[in-house]
């Protein structure tokens, strides 16, 4: 009995690397980054929409394409870490994102696009360069929570994109100066990470392409596809229908002053930090994925109904929180998904999920702006043209419950004993 104990206490120090925790912490800041960048233009789209003479369609599409690389560098992302490690991949990713961030004022609106597209390439990297470096740093019986700590610290970054960077361009700096001091921000922290990251993972041997095998077996499987396809239908209504044009429906379309309407927008990330590992916790100790999920769906469907129509009746603070934290089961997908694929492509199973859930993001952006375009006949939408627009997203919400009846459940307590 000693000599497991002192085994097992061993194995548990091998399976701690002080150089990779470090490395993680400082991804963590980078994927909190992220999320300001994905969310900050939601508390200045009319000052975009003048500054670059664009319409609401137009101001969309712009902050849109963020989400193309996104999606389709999520699978390049995955892919190289695995052959490559992330001394230089995870580092180069951060670069580009400060680079794209810097490019976002610096020119027209071409430069702007461009600077999008880096933006959202480099952020790629984000989350699956944590789970990467959380892998290698941390003993396995503390993942799973560590995983939910870096992913609650990316959510928590949306909520600071609306609330603390809306409060910034309203007072201290202006709307301009935000994206430069956010990429010198993240181009230190990608010196950082080039600097202590540890280089000591072997390259996978075979060809480049041999890298992307393990998707072949993922994308073979429906549970996959579905999994994807929810978790994208619920992730349009915050990362697209609030963080970006949140603030616009209650400062044009309740007449809310632009502080306020910050807080109250705001409100919905701040609900996703604690509905993620709250609903995960809940799928967890119920040993069952479905039911939670469809729970978290309809309060999301419930809550976004009473802030966009019945606002005069239900406080935009508590609607918005309660929206959140039904959306935080968006992340229950991912979950289900590990469990129905083999072990041996778990770690790709992320990416492939990333690019599904972020293409639906990246088509529906521009939709929502033509919609809002087409319905208003004007460059700043109002209350009615909101009103049929959103109807976009509980269509959505709606689909996604649909689907997720046929899922398979994988939870514990579905399994043989």
């Amino acid at each position: 009995m000693p000599e497991a104990r002192a085994q097992a206490s061993s194995a548990t120090k091998l399976d701690s690397h002080p150089g990779f925790v470090l490395a993680w912490l400082f991804c963590l800041v980078f994927f909190f980054l992220t999320y300001v960048l994905r969310s900050a233009p939601g508390v200045m789209i009319p000052e975009l929409s003048t500054a670059f003479g664009l319409t609401a369609l137009g101001v969309s599409t712009l902050v849109g394409l963020y989400y193309y690389t996104l999606a389709g560098f999520s699978i390049v992302a995955g892919a190289s870490l695995d052959r490559f490690g992330a001394k230089l991949p995870l580092p180069l990713g951060v670069f580009t994102v400060a680079i794209g961030s810097g490019l976002f004022v610096l020119g027209g609106v071409e430069l702007a696009g461009t600077g999008r597209l880096l933006q959202g390439a480099g952020s790629a990297f984000a989350f699956t360069g944590a789970v990467y470096l959380a892998v290698h740093g941390f003993s396995a019986r503390r993942l799973a929570t560590v995983i939910g700590f870096t992913q609650a610290a990316g959510l928590l970054g949306g909520f600071a994109g609306q609330f603390i960077v809306g409060a910034l361009v309203q007072g201290p700096i202006a709307w301009q100066s935000f994206w430069p001091y956010a990429g010198i921000l993240i181009g230190i922290i990608a010196m950082l990470l080039l600097i202590v990251t540890p280089g000591s993972h072997v390259p996978v041997r075979g060809s480049f392409w041999s890298m992307f095998s393990p998707y072949k077996v993922i994308l073979r499987n429906p549970q996959s596809y579905l999994c994807g396809i929810i978790a994208g239908l619920l992730f349009m209504p915050t990362t697209i229908g609030d963080m970006i044009w949140g603030v616009p429906f209650l400062r044009q379309g309740l007449g809310i002053e632009a502080g306020d309407a910050v807080a109250r927008s705001s409100m919905v990330p701040l609900g996703w930090v604690m509905g993620a590992p709250l609903l995960g916790y809940v799928a967890d100790w119920w040993g069952r994925r479905k039911p939670v999920l469809a729970g978290g769906i309809v309060l999301m469907l419930v809550s976004g109904i009473g802030v966009v129509y019945l606002h005069q009746y239900l406080s935009i603070y508590i609607g918005a929180l309660i929206f959140g934290i039904g959306s935080g089961a968006a992340v229950i997908p991912y979950t289900i998904a590990k469990e129905a694929n083999p072990d041996s492509v778990k770690g790709s199973t992320t990416g492939a999920i990333n690019f599904l859930v972020f293409s639906f993001s990246a088509l529906l952006a521009p939709v929502f702006g033509l919609a809002l375009q087409q319905f208003s006949g004007a460059e700043l939408p109002t209350l009615p043209t909101f009103h049929q627009a959103d109807l976009i997203w509980a269509g959505a919400i709606i689909l996604a419950l649909i689907l997720t009846f046929f899922l398979r459940e994988t939870g514990a307590a579905a399994k043989p004993a």
